[in-house]
């Protein structure tokens, strides 16, 4: 589910949620001291992005997990440390742990040499609190698309340095800002990431990665020209490297800039410098949803799928 859809859901239900309780104002006659506290209560399920570390982040049914996690917090991170090592080839460091209905979801950053972020699972049992760290999971295809990102970042890093450069040019004019780095690290989980950009891919259906993720499991330490080398780019899809900027208005109150929107699509269209890829657009005003981490709102501008930007 994309980002945009998970928000409308998001916000159909919020809206329900509104409209029972302006009828029961109706009913009770306290109609605008009701409304007031819920606007209220709204309002402050929101934070600045700037401000936004990653604090107020939870999942369903997991107070009682995220107790037990943090008390054998230790223990939940070796059997994290040890699954990636074991699994992925691949050593992490563990960034935030958030209780979970069934354990605790723990936020995770490789180490190197490739750079990603992503999570894994540590189950709980909940009749004797016990950490079960033998049984730790990820959600299928979640690590092995965080590492396919990170590989496109080392295949094209000098095409991807120039979009930091252009991004970060953005930035520096004043009118928009990306996440905090800490909420990324905190809350994120989602592959490559910069606060202004992710990148989104699979290993699965992309022919022309493949081989380097099956050369990168056997050899995390493979040099940038074996990893070229085991690259496929006469089967290379630019559709499968998706790269979605993701930018907020610097000022409170502001409404998205269409100027800066537009401008970006632009750029994005006219360059012959950035990544070969399928590019989404995201602008949003300054509010970040502090329970879900979602920046996309109905007042949002976009251009993503299905009219993403290719790029060949």
């Amino acid at each position: 589910m994309n980002r945009k859809n998970k928000w409308i859901i998001y916000g159909i239900g919020l809206s329900l949620l509104l409209g029972g309780c302006m009828n029961m104002d109706n009913a009770n006659g306290n109609g605008l001291d009701e409304k007031k506290n819920t606007q209220d209560e709204v309002k402050d399920q929101y934070a600045r992005v700037q401000d936004y570390k990653g604090e107020g982040y939870t999942l369903k049914d997991g107070k009682e997990n995220d107790k037990i996690a943090e008390e054998h917090r230790e223990e939940v991170e070796k059997a994290v440390k040890d699954f990636f090592l074991n699994k992925y080839s691949t050593d992490i460091e563990v960034h935030n742990i958030v209780g979970n209905v069934d354990g605790a979801t723990v936020f995770v950053e490789s180490t190197g040499p490739l750079s990603f972020y992503t999570y894994a699972i540590v189950p709980i049992n909940s009749s004797d609190q016990t950490i079960q760290s033998d049984e730790v999971w990820s959600q299928e295809g979640q690590v092995e698309s965080a590492i396919t990102d990170g590989l496109y970042k080392q295949l094209y890093k000098n095409e991807f340095s120039k979009l930091d450069s252009y991004i970060e040019k953005i930035v520096t004019e004043g009118e928009v800002v990306g996440r905090t780095k800490e909420s990324l690290e905190n809350v994120a989980g989602d592959g490559y990431m910069t606060p202004y950009y992710f990148i989104s891919t699979s290993p699965i259906k992309d022919e022309a990665i493949k081989p380097v993720y099956e050369l990168y499991i056997k050899n995390p330490d493979a040099s940038i020209d074996e990893l070229q080398a085991a690259f496929k780019k006469e089967a290379f899809d630019p559709k499968n490297l998706r790269i979605s900027i993701m930018l907020f208005m610097k000022e409170e109150g502001m409404e998205p800039s269409e100027k800066v929107f537009n401008q970006i699509i632009k750029d994005i269209k006219d360059s012959n410098d950035f990544p070969r890829g399928a590019y989404s657009v995201f602008v949003n005003d300054n509010r970040i949803h502090k329970d879900s981490f979602e920046g996309v709102k109905d007042n949002s501008l976009e251009r993503a799928y299905p009219d993403e930007i290719i790029k060949e």
